[in-house]
């Protein structure tokens, strides 16, 4: 059967049928990419921007060359082909320099006598490292005499001075300015030491003997509270100015006796040497109970040295605790720095000498400084009572 071709009227119906759906689909596609917005422009710094120069760093001299061949070039060629690099700007960083540490402020204290058991705390405590701690550093000096010490502290020479508690009623009374601080020996340190050959019982025996004295306190106060009670005057008394050298003039003089400061040791000096000898305690023979060595300042000074007087005392309140409860480890540290005080008269009193060591340095007791003021204006041997703030302070208490 032969195949029918289509009419041309149906062509043209199919024709008109696509373009009829062409024209539905325009619109959405028109709007579609009308509704496409352009990118924002690409943000700015609204500035301008200085950006390094920096250069790249030279090519290798082994680097390829063209068809993958590689090519060896010379050492010498190969330093002319390096450049130096611009230097790159970095941070460096470095541990602080260690900061200066503060001065330390100096306290200069003269001893009341050239180094014996009795300044173990503060010969201690001036080497323990303890004071630089607290930002001192301790000058301790030598007197040349017996008296230098609060000569100098009258002409502030020196910050601080030890003394004896008798001493310094006796000052203060000559118009003086020593002002107590600190106490380091609470008990009496002073007595009488006569030749067991002069057979001398007590006070009332002294008429007519020759008896050496280191001190001005020794010769006004000690000897005329002993003997004027029992009805001698000083002019019955022969007295000889010895210095620091009390065992010498015992030994090599005529003396019948001492008045001293260093009763815990001078007997037993005196013994080594082949001098038999007794010993007369002062309290047992009417004077009152007093403090045997004491730190002072000048009193016009102390304001300004209170806050170092503190710090200083303590520094003492600690040393001594560890003397009381490491008595022979203190030993040794104290016969390191002073070589001289091992002997043997020291070693056998350094027990003893523990058991008068103030454990409480700025302690006042106010009432044996107005008692002993009293005595010593009932007996004539100062002038006028000067009142306890002339005398002594607790420094931390005010």
């Amino acid at each position: 059967m032969p195949k029918q071709h289509a009419s041309p009227y149906w062509r043209h119906r199919c024709l008109a049928l696509s373009l009829l759906v062409l024209q539905t689909l325009t619109p959405p596609l028109t709007w579609a990419a009308e509704s496409l917005e352009a990118p924002p422009p690409p943000l700015t710094l609204e500035g301008d921007v200085m950006v390094p120069n920096i250069e790249p760093l030279p090519k290798a001299a082994s680097e390829s060359r063209k068809g993958g061949e590689s090519e060896e070039i010379p050492l010498g060629d190969q330093a002319e082909l390096v450049e130096p690099a611009i230097p790159v700007p970095s941070v460096i960083h470095s541990p602080p320099e260690p900061l200066a540490p503060p001065p330390l402020e100096a306290l200069t204290i003269m001893l009341d006598w050239y180094p014996s058991l009795h300044h173990a705390a503060l010969i201690l405590a001036a080497s323990n490292g303890l004071p630089q701690r607290e930002g001192l550093e301790l000058e301790i000096r030598t007197p040349a005499d017996p008296g230098a010490p609060l000569r100098l502290l009258d002409a502030r020479l020196i910050d601080l001075a030890l003394t004896h508690q008798l001493q310094l009623h006796l000052q203060v009374d000559r118009g003086k300015a020593p002002l107590r601080v600190a106490t380091l020996v609470d008990t009496p340190l002073t007595g009488v030491v006569t030749r067991e050959s002069a057979g001398v019982e007590g006070p009332e025996g002294f008429a007519g003997l020759s008896l050496g004295h280191a001190t001005d306190v020794a010769r006004d106060i000690l000897l005329p509270a002993l003997i004027e009670p029992h009805g001698i005057s000083t002019d019955e008394v022969q007295l000889v100015e010895t210095g620091f050298a009390l065992a010498t003039a015992m030994t090599e003089q005529t003396l019948d006796g001492l008045v001293t400061p260093l009763r815990l040791t001078l007997p037993r000096q005196l013994a080594n040497r082949g001098v038999a000898n007794r010993l007369l305690k002062v309290e047992e023979y009417g004077i009152p109970h007093h403090d045997g060595l004491i730190l002072v300042a000048h009193r016009d000074q102390f304001p300004r040295l209170r806050e170092p007087i503190n710090e200083l005392l303590d520094i003492l309140r600690e040393t001594t605790l560890w003397i009381i409860e490491h008595p022979n480890a203190a030993w040794e540290a104290l016969i390191e720095q002073e070589p001289t005080l091992d002997t043997s008269a020291n070693r056998a009193s350094w027990n003893a000498n523990l058991l008068r060591m103030s454990a409480q340095p700025a302690a006042l007791d106010s009432r044996r400084y107005r008692r002993v003021e009293a005595y010593l204006h009932e007996n004539g041997l100062i002038d006028t009572i000067s009142p306890l703030e002339k005398l002594a302070v607790d420094p931390g208490a005010q």
